[in-house]
């Protein structure tokens, strides 16, 4: 009876978008590639006080704060996420104090 049990929690669950892991990373460095050319359109648009090097950097650390997920639908539920926000941000949907709030680990209080 344990084992069964056992057998029946280790069930296969339905892919989100990806099949495999291979296909998942090309989701990501593509939505990377995406937003690192979205930067300069970002600082323009929303007239946030950063440079583009400071964007492109920010968004290289939200990404790699997420590099060990290794959950596949982890992985396309941030993949959906983080294409949703990039829709927001380009249809200048969102707001500055949303941008800014990126960057607010990074500046230093008065």
């Amino acid at each position: 009876a344990g084992r069964a049990a056992a057998r029946q929690g280790l069930k296969q669950v339905k892919p989100i978008l990806s099949t495999d892991f291979l296909e998942a990373r090309r989701r990501v460095l593509n939505l990377y590639k995406a937003w690192y050319r979205q930067i300069p359109y970002v600082v323009k648009d929303y007239d946030v006080p950063i440079s583009v090097k400071q964007g492109q950097d920010k968004v290289r650390e939200l990404f790699m704060k997420n590099k060990n997920v290794t959950d596949l639908r982890a992985i396309d539920m941030l993949v959906i996420k983080g294409q949703m926000d990039l829709v927001e941000i380009a249809n200048i949907w969102a707001q500055r104090p949303h941008i800014m709030r990126w960057f607010q680990d990074t500046t230093n209080e008065r």
